[in-house]
């Protein structure tokens, strides 16, 4: 299987001329790529736009500095818009499940840029990395790469950080689960409550997105294209990567935990793009990283040779006792714990999904016997 290892570097006055360069020239051709898309009745094919963008545009005046960069990069370009278009085509088709795929967009220079090399343009030397055309750069190896790299992506965010992210082969780990199967259900409050009675509360984010809109306000009232707008910009960029950086430190965490101790991980299936409508828990819901966390269990997963699983987010997790199986109906979610009136059995709301949601993900609701819904819950005290 193959993941990313990332690194950061940190590149010379020169090569940082070099990249911005090598970046402006991804970029221009990824927009002229797409213009003629866009344009054309029929979707040209990679080779005809390579040809088009790259190859004759470099004997034109307006773009023969596109001479002066690695000619891979834009090739990977030029391939990467041929992705997007196919991922929106098999969206319509509904071929490709999960997160609705668009047309491709043109790309901006304050965005996040990037450039991938394959083999034949760059080769790790000792501690550095030589890129064409750019020269070795040295990254802060963390951790070693466990093979050799297919490619390297040159990345710069939208903070001006530099990272360089290798594409390698790894072997699944075979690691002795503690326990059979576990249940996650996934809140704003706590983020996890699992089904063996963990919770695991996220960081607190609300100190850095009120500085975040504090800056945003200022941000608007700034005249475009001045220095102290540009400023500015970097100072809310530089928040939201920290914000960034701690879910994605404590999402690594808590998956590698989970996924490393259990055989099967089951979740439930959210609409996180419909709960976002909701305009008084957007932001908060946007914060946790649900969805991310969906996707580190998935993959370590595959690593640790576990079982993922995914119940139907139409499951009533939350209006069934986990005990008896009675099933009470919708609550407000102000109700955070239920007396069942079958069983006389108290639950905390989240424990009981996060048991349900197990159960229902190894196959053993059948195993519960539902009674009727005639009789109302009552709010614990």
């Amino acid at each position: 299987m193959k993941a990313r290892y990332q690194y950061r570097f940190y590149p010379t006055p020169q090569q940082q001329q070099s990249l911005a360069q090598l970046f402006g020239c991804v970029r221009v051709v990824y927009n002229d790529a797409l213009a003629i898309c866009k344009q054309s009745e029929k979707l040209p094919k990679n080779s005809e736009l390579q040809k088009l963008v790259i190859t004759q545009a470099k004997k034109t005046d307006e773009r023969s500095w596109l001479s002066d960069v690695s000619v891979t990069p834009l090739q990977q370009s030029v391939a990467d818009l041929g992705v997007a278009y196919k991922n929106f085509f098999d969206f319509l088709k509904g071929k490709r499940k999960g997160k609705k795929a668009g047309t491709p967009r043109f790309k901006k220079k304050t965005s996040k840029q990037g450039a991938r090399f394959t083999l034949n343009s760059f080769s790790i030397k000792g501690t550095f990395v030589y890129l064409a055309k750019i020269g070795n750069v040295k990254p802060i190896w963390s951790r070693r790469l466990p093979s050799s790299p297919s490619s390297v992506t040159v990345i710069k965010d939208c903070e001006d950080r530099y990272f360089l992210s290798f594409v390698v082969e790894i072997e699944p780990i075979h690691i002795d689960a503690k326990n059979q199967s576990i249940g996650i259900d996934l809140g704003i409050q706590t983020f996890a409550v699992m089904s063996n009675g963990d919770k695991a509360a996220s960081p607190d984010y609300s100190k850095k997105d009120r500085k975040i809109r504090k800056l945003q306000r200022k941000l608007a009232r700034q005249q475009k294209g001045s220095q102290r707008r540009e400023r500015t910009r970097i100072r809310i960029a530089n928040r939201h990567n920290q914000i960034a950086d701690t879910r994605k430190d404590f999402l690594h965490k808590l998956s590698t935990k989970v996924v490393s101790e259990n055989q099967t991980i089951v979740l439930e299936d959210l609409n996180v793009s419909g709960m976002v409508k909701n305009r008084k828990l957007a932001r908060a819901i946007s914060l946790q990283g649900w969805r991310e966390f969906r996707v580190l269990c998935e993959a370590k997963c595959e690593k640790f040779s576990r079982d993922f699983r995914v119940i139907n987010r139409w499951e009533p997790t939350s209006q069934t006792c986990s005990c008896c199986g009675y099933r009470w109906g919708k609550i407000d979610l102000s109700v955070r714990s239920v007396l069942c009136l079958n069983c006389n059995t108290e639950h905390d709301r989240d424990d009981n999904a996060s048991r349900n949601i197990e159960m229902v993900g190894m196959g053993h609701r059948h195993d519960l016997k539902r009674t009727g819904s005639d009789h109302k819950t009552t709010k614990s005290s």
